[in-house]
């Protein structure tokens, strides 16, 4: 492509991935998350929970100085409390409702236009039209208060099944299912695709997002590993571009945007977020040297898509 990346795009990493010391929504967030803010190659960024009530209110100030767009994701609230809104149980899928709406009143504390959410844990073939319908359910429940919020846009990110997150959604077929259920009643309702999660899922990138088009409306980029389950990488861990035994490269990347671009799923009339979400796994990485790999692995591929 012989224009620049920002027509066409914008720009984000996951701050708590690429600062894992704050995953837990303590730490030194304020000071890396300035890291981020001042890094103009960046013009989105992905925050999750922050427990405090000074630091979310500071990060807020420097997230608005900086003039990022702001997405909030539900994944580190959610998954280390193993909260699923398609949970069988009521109890544990209540539980799992009021975790989220909090996580939309920290997001708009923060600014946030974007809310990424999970599915819970996929319970097996012959529960697993209960399940989707209990996640309909509950996502057609933080819809509603979403609207009360400012209408943020409301993403469901797809998992693997099979390999780490054990995710109901999932598979590109009831992903779909779930998009046709909520799109036409809540335009701010979508879904996001990970490159890293292709190969988890044993699918292809180009296959999924010409059956879900119309629906996908954000993107991450990442890396995973999931030939050798003795690897210590091995699962949905997002290492560096380019590690030794991973599946993305500049090579996977580059191709990405050629399809997303074929599929208009980017140009300047939508400018979607294009989240890389990379984080220091190895001996030596730094989050800073995982920074810079993302950066040259995205510059690059672009330039020779």
């Amino acid at each position: 492509m012989d224009h620049s990346i920002y027509r066409d795009l914008k720009i984000g990493i996951v701050h708590f991935k690429a600062f894992p010391e704050c995953v837990n929504g303590s730490g030194p967030i304020v000071e890396t998350l300035g890291k981020i803010c001042e890094d103009d190659f960046f013009t989105a960024v992905e925050v999750g929970a922050i427990k405090d009530v000074k630091q979310r209110t500071e990060a807020a100030k420097v997230l608005e100085i900086s003039g990022l767009d702001v997405a909030y994701a539900c994944q580190p609230t959610l998954f280390p409390n193993k909260l699923s809104l398609n949970h069988l149980d009521p109890g544990e899928r209540k539980k799992a409702l009021n975790a989220v709406k909090n996580c939309l009143k920290e997001a708009h504390d923060l600014g946030a236009s974007a809310v990424r959410i999970p599915a819970g844990k996929d319970p097996g073939p012959k529960k697993r039209g209960e399940a989707k319908r209990l996640l309909i359910d509950s996502l057609t429940q933080i819809l509603e208060i979403a609207k009360k919020m400012g209408g943020p846009l409301v993403t469901l990110k797809l998992f693997d099944r099979a390999i780490d997150k054990e995710s109901l959604i999932g598979p590109a077929e009831d992903a779909l299912e779930i998009a046709e259920a909520l799109c036409p009643e809540y335009e701010n309702f979508g879904l996001l695709t990970d490159l890293s999660h292709f190969p988890l899922l044993g699918e292809d990138p180009r296959t999924t997002l010409t059956l879900l088009v119309k629906y996908v409306k954000a993107f991450h980029i990442g890396n995973c590993l999931y030939k050798d389950p003795l690897d210590p990488l091995y699962g949905d861990l997002q290492p560096r571009f380019g590690v030794p035994g991973g599946e993305i490269s500049t090579p996977e990347v580059r191709d990405y945007f050629r399809v997303l671009k074929d599929l208009e799923l980017i140009g300047p009339e939508k400018r979607p977020v294009v989240s890389a979400e990379v984080r220091p796994l190895l001996p030596l990485e730094t989050s800073e040297l995982i920074i810079a790999n993302c950066k040259r692995t995205i510059r690059e591929a672009w330039a020779l898509a």
